[in-house]
């Protein structure tokens, strides 16, 4: 494709989707978020930007962004956005005479917000994938230039399924973005496609994470806790006291037919551990205990099994 674009994204997945979008599109430029105050860490996307020596636009807010967009700086007719965190005004996407396209990472008008890939392994469901959107300045109902699915495994984590995802998103922009600038592909409205493919059409809506939703509830099934552990795997985790332990449970199971007992209850037996839930038990195969590395329920069991009796 012939036509440079404009990149929106901030996070570590817009991050690796410039990298790949490099390869095949001329990045006119990247507008990100400045180093934070006092951060010392990685910045992802001006890390990337730096190192394919693109030209970046820094932004802090909605009005920085309209601010930067709306000057008639850029010539690109068409904008990119992943991963990217400030809302975007009309007046910007009118800038671009295509507009700007999104690559939402689940199957709209499912899981509309602010983390589709953890509220996917949270609801069970057995498929995903990515979604073209043409960007309106409503939450996620702009129309579908293009959709792709994957399979969902029932023991996939989230940061394994962010990566299959930024992977489906670049083919899909690969192949689609040429043919939507051609004038061959043109946006469909969500409830539309979802119909025509066979998805429910009642939107679904996600939201941000926060550190309490890190603290096991025995009273929910374990069906779901094992849910919650894979989705959380990277943030905000999934910890809980065993015995008078804390820990963050890294990989467990359910189990329909391990006897009867009180959420929260310890399930021992023959090296084996596991904690009573709603309906259930959770047998805990690796966990890590404070200030220790990660390791096996077992050799948790060596070390801290007298204090659980």
């Amino acid at each position: 494709m012939d036509e440079p674009i404009v990149f929106f994204g901030a996070g570590p997945v817009a991050a690796e989707s410039l990298e790949l979008l490099a390869r095949d599109f001329e990045i006119e430029a990247v507008i990100t978020k400045p180093r934070a105050a006092h951060h010392r860490g990685d910045v992802p996307v001006l890390d990337a930007a730096g190192k394919l020596e693109l030209p970046i636009v820094e932004v802090g807010s909605k009005k920085d962004v309209t601010t930067a967009v709306t000057s008639g700086r850029f010539k690109s007719r068409l904008g990119v956005l992943i991963d990217f965190g400030i809302i975007i005004e009309q007046s910007v996407i009118d800038t671009f005479p295509l507009g700007i396209v999104n690559s939402h990472f689940s199957l709209l008008p499912q899981w509309r917000g602010a983390d589709p890939i953890t509220f996917a392994i949270l609801s069970g469901q057995d498929k995903t994938g990515v979604s073209l959107m043409l960007l309106v300045e409503a939450m996620d109902e702009g129309p579908l230039l293009a959709i792709g699915e994957t399979d969902l495994p029932n023991d996939i984590t989230t940061p394994e399924l962010t990566q299959r995802l930024i992977g489906l998103s670049y083919a899909l922009l690969q192949d689609v973005l040429p043919k939507y600038v051609a004038g061959t592909v043109s946006g469909r409205a969500q409830t539309d496609v979802a119909r025509a493919v066979g998805y429910s059409s009642e939107p679904t809506y996600s939201r941000k994470l926060t550190k309490e939703d890190s603290i096991l509830d025995w009273l929910k099934t374990a069906e779901q806790l094992e849910r919650e552990i894979r989705a959380y795997a990277e943030w905000p985790k999934s910890r809980a006291i065993i015995g008078s332990h804390a820990v963050i449970i890294t990989k467990a199971h359910a189990e329909a037919g391990a006897g009867a007992g009180e959420p929260g209850e310890l399930w021992l037996h023959d090296k084996h551990l596991g904690v009573y839930t709603g309906s259930g038990v959770l047998m805990l195969e690796r966990l890590k205990p404070a200030g220790k590395s990660e390791m096996s329920a077992q050799a948790f069991l060596n070390g801290y099994g007298k204090d659980l009796k």
